[in-house]
């Protein structure tokens, strides 16, 4: 995965493991500078016109990265100028060799009222925010505050590039100045930083990108974080092709196990987006009356047809779910299954290991596989997503982890989480990366912690963040249509982690789009995020 996400303690070990290592902090800052107007550059890399870049210039580590791409930028044609905050040491020789270099440079002292600085910004096609680096912690200094503030109003600025974070943000918190200039783009030096990824400070980040210092391989202290942030880069590849010989067996058969007669419409969500992100086949497995609302809207659907009582599953399902489920390579449970009483006796009888089962040999009860030590019937499948009201049921079983594959998928948001472990929803919230860390682990299974900033955290230590916030999402039957592409994509053959941090980032672009198309994030269906799949796969296709 392309972009790791750190602590500002981590990050400052693995500097000082690297300038060990042999490359020094002079090295990384040149480095971290010319990579900078690589991809300062690249923005505009169709633009034939004179370029003008300005720089805001604090007196850290950020502002020397400004100074390096400014001189890296001016090699190129561009015109540059720097807005110092404060006279940087007189011998400082980033400082010395720029202004060496280039005449146009001022001090905000001797600017005060920012007429220069403003002629630069209506005359420029990009500002370098370089001011504070990930070390900051508010509150801001007066003079910086006062900088950061003018420019903040601007009404009309050029493209705004965040060195390293935007200056104002706490790196490691995601508390913020209120007068934190709002960035377009902000290009992280060497891996992402926690606060980032946090509100408010995620609200002014703009598009992530990284520079790499290029620094020593296996780098024990880099290594050794597993966090990483899910790029496009990353779900493009882990796409499966899709040859032209394939055929609807190619792309593997989901099965979905979901729905009651209040909740008909999370078996739709789930089926449709098992279908929009490439699955062969889905089954739909639905109590009896929710057959004849659904089968007319899902024409491409197959179906299991579910023994129920008053509309819900009934405990006997679980006997004909178990004859049935060999035939899935990926089984999604619990998208709208209700909590009554014979709806969880179901999932006792499907997760205890005692449920009948077709055998050669006969038919009959199996043996409690947890109890015996043997293997359920459960832990044989070859892949399982559990959500929802799944989730809820599986909790009222005892230490009902054992009874699952082992790296099943789980998709609780904080309420569910909260039923699972037994912490306070707000505990959890705190935490989110440790709290997913530590149940993935205690399970063995795939947690996929929902939320902003939805974290995919997996038993073996790998952590995951997706860089998405969106109220776009809040609304009933989104969770049903993240479950259903996570089992179409584990149908495909996808890991369990893969699939579930690739299923989360399509989900969420396809929800950005959804909004795109009707316009505002409250009048979003869950339904037409499912339908915005096919344009996030075209996008990925492309690439």
């Amino acid at each position: 995965m392309g972009m790791k996400l750190v602590s500002i303690s981590e990050m400052k070990v693995i500097e000082k493991a690297a300038d060990a290592g042999g490359v020094s902090y002079a090295d990384m800052m040149q480095k971290a500078g010319r990579g900078l107007a690589s991809l300062v550059e690249a923005e505009f890399e169709e633009d034939d016109a004179p370029l003008r870049a300005v720089g805001l210039v604090g007196t850290g580590n950020n502002g020397g990265d400004t100074l390096v791409a400014l001189d890296a930028l001016a090699e190129r044609g561009w015109a540059v100028r720097a807005f110092l905050i404060a006279e940087r040491a007189k011998d400082d020789p980033l400082w010395l060799d720029y202004s060496a270099k280039h005449a146009e440079f001022i001090t905000s002292e001797a600017d005060p009222s920012f007429n220069q600085l403003d002629a630069w910004l209506e005359d420029s096609d990009v500002l370098l925010d370089g001011v504070l680096g990930t070390g900051f912690k508010l509150p801001l200094k007066r003079e910086v505050a006062r900088v950061l503030g003018h420019v903040a109003k601007q009404e009309l600025l050029p493209l705004v590039v965040a060195v390293d974070c935007p200056s104002g943000a706490d790196c490691d918190s995601g508390e913020m100045a209120k007068q934190t200039i709002p960035a377009d783009l902000t290009v992280c030096i060497e891996a992402v930083k926690l606060g980032l990824l946090k509100l408010p400070a995620f609200g002014k980040v703009g598009r992530l990108a990284v520079v790499s210092l290029d620094l020593p391989s296996g780098l024990p202290e880099s290594a050794a974080i597993p966090r990483q942030v899910v790029t496009e880069q990353d779900v493009a590849g882990w796409l499966p092709a899709r040859p032209l010989d394939s055929h609807k067996g190619t792309f593997g058969t989901a099965l979905v196990v979901a729905g009651s007669i209040n909740y008909t419409g999370a078996a739709y969500l789930a089926c449709r987006a098992a279908y929009r992100i490439g699955a062969g086949l889905v089954q739909a497995a639905v109590p009896r009356p929710l057959h004849a609302a659904l089968a007319g809207q899902l024409p491409e659907a197959t179906w299991l047809i579910l023994p129920e009582e008053m509309g819900v599953i009934s405990e006997s399902a679980a006997e004909v779910l178990v004859k049935n489920w060999d035939r899935a390579d990926a089984i999604l449970i619990g998208p709208g299954l209700g909590m009554e009483l014979t709806t969880a006796g179901f999932i006792g009888r499907l997760f205890s290991g005692r449920a009948a089962a077709h055998r050669r040999g006969g038919i009959g009860f199996l043996a409690d596989g947890v109890a015996s030590g043997k293997e359920s019937e459960a832990q044989k499948l070859k892949a399982l997503v559990v959500d929802a009201d799944g989730l809820k049921l599986l909790a009222k079983l005892p230490e009902w982890w054992k009874s699952l594959p082992a790296l099943s998928v789980l998709t609780p948001h904080p309420g569910e989480m909260s039923v699972l472990t037994g912490l306070a929803v707000k505990e959890i919230q705190a935490d989110r990366l440790g709290i997913a860390q530590k149940y993935a682990r205690e399970w063995g299974m795939v947690v996929v912690l929902k939320g902003a900033f939805t974290v995919v955290a997996a038993p073996d230590g790998r952590q995951a963040v997706l860089p998405f916030a969106t109220p776009a999402l809040a609304k009933a039957g989104t969770g049903d249509v993240l479950a259903g592409m996570i089992v179409g994509l584990r149908a495909q053959g996808l890991p369990a982690f893969e699939a579930a941090c690739a299923a989360a980032w399509i989900h969420a672009q396809a929800a950005i789009k959804a909004m795109q198309a009707v316009g505002a994030s409250a009048s979003v269906l869950a339904g037409e995020v499912a339908d915005s799949i096919p344009q996030v796969l075209e996008e990925l296709e492309s690439r």
